[in-house]
């Protein structure tokens, strides 16, 4: 899936003047956690999140008056605090690709740009919301795991034994098993009712299964 077709284009902008408090109250009345700071020439020049606003508010703890507090504060803008270093993707960047950086560089969002024009902006909870439905958690499914060896039809195996029995693969998802090189974990979600006849006939059929956890993997280590 590519970043083009999640990302939000119903984008708040703001300018690098705009005062600290004006920010924040726009945050609060969006429901939104970042703020792109663009220029009079439509430039994106800066990012500003919820957090940033938080930790540059004043303290309730200071001894300043609140005629005190509130001109200080009217004299933070954007420009002062924005993140002026983005990180940014394009909308044909893949949603793996998109929360690799996010987790690399540590970032709350990207903005999405095309030809050098702001055309958009995915956040954390936006790749973590689509991960997860690519998972395919689901109301009435159940997960269970199948080793196998990294071997070319592996996974044919897996889809025949399923489908000799009826049994629909809602999702499926793989990754290594970093202490075990050449074995992957196939992460798969069948109906609730599936789950024992998916187990028996993938153990018939000489795979290794679970439903789960297990400290040591070892005893369950494919043979072939």
């Amino acid at each position: 899936m590519y970043i083009g077709r999640i990302m939000r284009t119903n984008l708040v902008t703001v300018p690098p003047e705009m005062p600290l408090a004006e920010a924040r109250e726009l945050i609060d009345q969006k429901g939104i956690e970042h703020l792109l700071v663009v220029n009079r020439e439509e430039k994106l020049v800066g990012v500003v999140s919820d957090r940033d606003i938080r930790q540059n508010w004043a303290s309730s703890a200071t001894t300043l008056s609140s005629h005190e507090l509130n001109y200080l504060l009217s004299k933070v803008t954007m420009a002062m605090i924005m993140r002026k270093k983005i990180v940014t993707v394009t909308p044909d960047t893949t949603i793996e690709r998109a929360a690799m950086i996010i987790q690399e560089k540590r970032i709350g969002s990207l903005p999405v740009m095309e030809n050098d024009r702001l055309v958009g902006i995915i956040t954390r909870t936006d790749v973590l919301k689509v991960l997860l439905d690519a998972i395919g958690i689901a109301e009435g499914s159940v997960r269970f795991q199948v080793l196998i060896r990294d071997r070319l039809g592996a996974l044919a195996e897996i889809a025949r034994i399923l489908s000799s029995e009826s049994i629909n693969i809602q999702s499926l998802i793989s990754w290594p098993v970093e202490e075990h090189p050449g074995v992957f974990q196939l992460v798969m979600r069948v109906a609730a009712r599936d789950l024992d006849p998916a187990v028996k006939s993938l153990e018939s059929g000489g795979f290794s299964v679970l439903t789960r956890h297990v400290k040591d993997l070892t005893p369950y280590l494919p043979t072939t």
